[in-house]
């Protein structure tokens, strides 16, 4: 038995559109959750199937947004991607916008503490305050040198350094995986 290729499949004449694998997007956005345990959905279909780490099976089901006079955003709403970067890291069970024009959310923590973080726009603050990606990876080679290091911990340095000091040259790849590094090591 043969197996006959046609070549790459056409997009354009596929059955399926770009909107029916958003509950598979979704299921891979809950999978890289520290609160998940499993997640899953098929292409075309409109439900997400997840378990939490607790053991307890939910059901997601995308269903057709009300309508709205409201303008679609171009970007997500500050405190909405603030809850979302905050709800990522595993010390945190909940970031929650207050609404999606609000400037509060409230977060809790594995430990059961609470706090409402209030977003204030700061005119006077400089972006120049803040270092640089570079610096901040330049900052974790240094950090992995400060004792007696490993072969291997002077090798990451050796690499970090080098993404440092050519950051302006390197792909969007590669910075991510050096900043990705340098979080590692300095958590």
């Amino acid at each position: 038995m043969t197996t006959e290729f046609t070549g790459p499949v056409d997009r354009d004449k596929s059955p399926l559109t770009d909107a029916d694998y958003d509950a598979v997007r979704i299921a891979d956005a809950l999978r890289n959750s520290p609160h998940v345990l499993t997640a899953q959905a098929q292409p075309g279909h409109d439900r997400v199937t997840f378990t939490t780490l607790g053991g307890n099976g939910f059901d997601l089901t995308l269903q057709d947004a009300e309508p709205t006079t409201d303008d679609l955003l171009p970007s997500p709403v500050a405190t909405e991607a603030l809850a979302a970067a905050i709800l990522n890291h595993p010390h945190f069970v909940a970031a929650t916008p207050d609404s999606p024009r609000e400037d509060t959310i409230t977060v809790q923590t594995l430990d059961g503490i609470r706090h409402l973080l209030v977003l204030d726009v700061d005119p006077d603050a400089d972006a120049g305050d803040c270092p640089e990606p570079a610096e901040d990876v330049a900052y974790a080679a240094d950090r992995l040198l400060t004792s007696d290091p490993s072969d291997s911990q002077r090798a990451t340095a050796e690499f970090l350094n080098y993404v440092a000091a050519t950051w302006e040259k390197q792909d969007l790849p590669l910075r991510q995986h050096a900043q990705a590094v340098a979080r590692a090591l300095t958590r």
